[in-house]
């Protein structure tokens, strides 16, 4: 990385991975010499380092060789691995379902159950397609080797055929089917064409990853965990003392990927629980972030949190949203799930603009060639939140925690705050599955 990354004289280093620009005259590709798999000659593969706005950084790799033409494109992840896996069941129904834009990693495995065809991890590389793209993919890759087939096996390729003429007519859309995405990495994105509204056809959920799964993404959570708790357990650190100190530690920037530090606090929030404070400043690109868990565990009923944001009273009012935690406007008909925003401890005037940000600097499609209808859709929906923010607009913001670890300021002791609503409820099953609870054993040990 300090070859690719240039620094001159104390000037301030740039952030490894930037965004594309016009203006930016030197993009800073890599080169380097490599072996062409076609012709056995050396040809020149292309580095370059960049980032997908609220997806990641990635390393785009080019190869051209000049001895025989061949050339090819990869995509490569460079961020950090989300904590679960993701599971996006999506509905197609329409020529649009179709066209929806798609961002899969190495990692991603695609199944499509009416056909029980399953495209496994690692045989179609990380890349930016659509729906009909990844079938089409399939139809080439399957009618690649048809001709020696028909030679030397006519049986099995009569059955590849009639499979091909299957996935033809799922383009035609005769029948609606159904496409399931499971990431182990949890980096698989489908654009929602309606947004920001809900997206009614298509599902998302969270899964806790098995030890080889995290092995095959190079985690080893023992070890990792054995050397973080070895000051613990050899007392060079109590409970009491951490509680009371910033504690920090060293890590790389989530915009960047620059070394930085990180600081880490646990507090009190009074009539609530124990939390745990983590803060990023990055010295190199200027990007800082603030991030809440929860320092006890999963509370034994899930809660849901109703307040009705009216005036400046209600914009004040301190809020804790964990990572577990989805929240709703009904009135602006949104819904953002725990992953969006993460924990954060803020008011609720923060967790608006918060959102408001985050839709108004971009989204994984939002580019040239997104769906006209799409951004205006966007547009309105972001003024309408800076109505929200104004005080022209009054709403109701919903945060539903499944672990219970969420909370809002309540303005009266006694507990009379007409303005906000809290109830507790018993999970479901599969809320216990996402949480990892199910298979969680705590007795007989």
């Amino acid at each position: 990385m300090a070859e690719i990354q240039k620094e001159i004289g104390d000037e301030k280093p740039k952030p490894i991975f930037r965004d594309l620009k016009a203006d930016d005259s030197e993009p800073e590709t890599t080169e380097i010499e490599s072996l062409c798999v076609n012709c056995a000659k050396n040809g020149v593969t292309r580095l370059l380092l960049t980032k997908i706005p609220h997806y990641k950084d990635i390393v785009v790799m080019s190869f051209d060789c000049e001895n025989c033409g061949y050339q090819n494109n990869e995509i490569q992840n460079s961020g950090k691995i989300a904590e679960k896996g993701i599971r996006i069941t999506l509905q197609v129904k329409s020529l649009r379902d179709l066209n929806r834009q798609v961002v899969k990693s190495d990692y991603t495995s695609i199944k499509i159950p009416s056909l029980d065809f399953e495209i496994p991890s690692r045989s179609q590389k990380g890349e930016i397609t659509t729906i009909e793209g990844i079938i089409e993919r399939s139809i080439n890759g399957l009618e690649q080797d048809q001709p020696e087939r028909r030679e030397k096996f006519p049986s099995a390729a009569e059955q590849i055929d009639e499979f091909i003429e299957k996935l033809r007519k799922l383009k035609s859309l005769e029948e609606p089917f159904t496409m399931i995405f499971e990431d182990i990495s949890g980096e698989c994105h489908v654009e929602n064409p309606k947004a920001p509204l809900k997206d009614e056809g298509c599902t998302i959920t969270q899964f806790k990853r098995t030890k080889d799964q995290d092995h095959t993404l190079g985690i080893y959570t023992e070890e990792t965990e054995d050397t973080l708790l070895k000051p613990i357990k050899e007392g060079e650190y109590s409970l009491e003392q951490i509680e009371g100190e910033v504690l920090s530690f060293r890590t790389n920037c989530p915009e960047c990927n620059c070394p930085c530090e990180t600081n880490m606090k646990m507090t009190n929030i009074p009539h609530f629980k124990e939390v745990v404070i983590m803060a990023t400043v990055c010295e190199s690109c200027g990007h800082r972030t603030n991030e809440v868990k929860s320092g006890g565990g999963i509370e034994p009923l899930g809660v849901k949190i109703e307040v009705k944001v009216a005036g400046k009273e209600d914009f004040n009012r301190d809020l804790l949203k964990s990572e577990t935690c989805h929240m709703q406007i009904p009135e602006l008909e949104l819904e953002i799930g725990p992953a969006a925003l993460g924990g954060r401890f803020t008011t609720v005037e923060g967790i608006l603009v918060a959102i408001k940000e985050q839709l108004s600097s971009s989204t994984a499609f939002t580019g040239d060639s997104s769906d006209p209808e799409t951004i205006r859709r966007m547009e309105v929906f972001i003024s309408l939140l800076g109505e929200v923010l104004e005080g022209k607009r009054k709403v109701t913001l919903v945060l539903d925690d499944p672990a219970g670890n969420s909370y809002i300021q309540s303005l009266s002791d006694e507990g009379l705050d007409s303005g906000l609503k809290i109830t507790k409820y018993e999970r479901s099953f599969d809320q216990n599955e996402e949480l990892g609870l199910n298979d969680m054993k705590v007795e007989d040990y």
